[in-house]
């Protein structure tokens, strides 16, 4: 899961005030041309226009691109739906701030004795803004943006990591409830000193728990290993994963890819990449993005050489973060579809799929299960693997 690199506006994107959003499309005209050779290979450039990325007339992988049918474009809600679960009421989202009865209950079950912010916010601005008054009262920043989050900022010589971690359970499991249950809890730490505070890479998301049965449930249930590199162990709350990999960094994740796929004889890893989204995205870095980019197309081919041979790479994203647009928040944007097998079909239009939930059924599919009537979403395995007799 390359974490919010999305290929072009929704039909609906309007609607999100994303119009004209194309994390991909932009970055490549911002910078002048993206260098991704391996994934043009895959056939990246098949999929829509990406300056630097050529369409190839022999692609060595599938390709096609997803529309999301949930309602929202956040991160929870484009995980889940990969994972077969569409979600048709959005989250609740709170651009004027928390209600009063919110934060009080906040300061009733964490003994905290006021919050500063309480407003929707830039992480990175917010800190700078209220960044020395919290280092000299101690009251947490609490703040929240377009998506559906409560975002706790602490220092971290303030209030400690555990500390921070505890604070965001609290309001998960006994604030952000019921009509409140935003999609996620964020810790967000930071350190440094007045006029140069920076954020860490000690984050964590306590997302909402599934309302019913995942791909990753079903996995466990069947007796599949599985296991979850980077935030999907938050994503998911925790279920239907063997193995959680966090991570601090694209570079740490791609080596524990690297890692679980080496170490495992059978079994599904799910992964995000999330620096495209959190360092590049959200600060509005196009020139950081393709730099990220980059870095992660010269090590896919160390992804590939990790696999064997009836193995299946699936690469996709969960939604977009345009950093060319008007707003630091994710977009609402069709994400590509890349697939590879060194056995498998290459060269194969997936075209445009519904639901990133296809994604999911096709996952199921490749472990022989029958998960038609348990997830949303049609699986394309027929698409990519080979009979057995070619």
């Amino acid at each position: 899961m390359l974490d919010g690199v999305g290929i072009g506006a929704l039909p609906d994107a309007s609607a999100y005030g994303d119009t004209g959003t194309n994390t991909l499309g932009n970055i490549s005209r911002a910078v002048g041309r993206l260098a991704l050779p391996n994934l043009e290979r895959l056939g990246l450039g098949n999929i829509a226009s990406v300056q630097g990325v050529l369409r190839v007339d022999a692609a060595e992988g599938c390709y096609g691109k997803m529309a999301e049918r949930s309602k929202g474009k956040d991160s929870t809600t484009g995980h889940w739906e990969i994972a077969g679960i569409i979600t048709d009421r959005p989250f609740p989202v709170y651009p004027e701030g928390f209600p009063e009865k919110v934060v009080q209950r906040f300061l009733d079950v964490t003994g905290v004795a006021k919050v500063l912010g309480n407003k929707a916010a830039s992480g990175t601005e917010i800190i700078k803004e209220l960044g020395d008054e919290h280092v000299r009262t101690g009251y947490p920043i609490v703040y929240t943006s377009a998506d559906s989050v409560f975002q706790i900022a602490a220092h971290e010589e303030v209030i400690p990591l555990r500390r921070l971690y505890e604070l965001c359970q609290l309001a998960r499991k006994k604030v952000l409830v019921d009509e409140h249950a935003v999609g996620r809890v964020i810790a967000r730490p930071f350190l440094g000193t007045s006029g140069t505070y920076s954020r860490t890479t000690n984050r964590r998301d306590f997302s909402v728990e599934p309302p019913r049965a995942t791909l990753l449930d079903l996995l466990a249930r069947a007796g599949i290993e599985t296991v979850a590199v980077g935030k999907i162990d938050d994503l998911f709350a925790g279920r239907g994963l063997k193995r959680k990999l966090h991570t601090k960094s694209n570079t740490e994740g791609v080596e524990e890819i690297i890692h679980a796929v080496r170490a495992m004889e059978s079994g599904f890893v799910m992964a995000n990449l999330v620096d495209f989204d959190v360092q590049y995205g959200h600060r509005q870095d196009p020139k950081g993005f393709a730099l990220e980019l980059e870095k992660f197309d010269r090590e896919l081919p160390r992804i590939q050489e990790s696999m064997n041979d009836d193995d299946l790479l699936m690469i996709t994203a969960d939604h977009g973060n345009d950093p060319t647009d008007a707003s630091t928040d994710h977009s609402r944007e069709f994400v590509p579809l890349l697939c590879w097998s060194r056995r498998g079909k290459s060269n194969v239009d997936l075209g445009v799929r519904a639901t990133f939930a296809d994604v999911g059924q096709t996952v199921a599919d490749f472990f022989g299960l029958d998960a038609s009537d348990k997830l949303a979403g049609k699986s394309f395995l027929g698409l990519l693997l080979k009979e057995k007799s070619e």
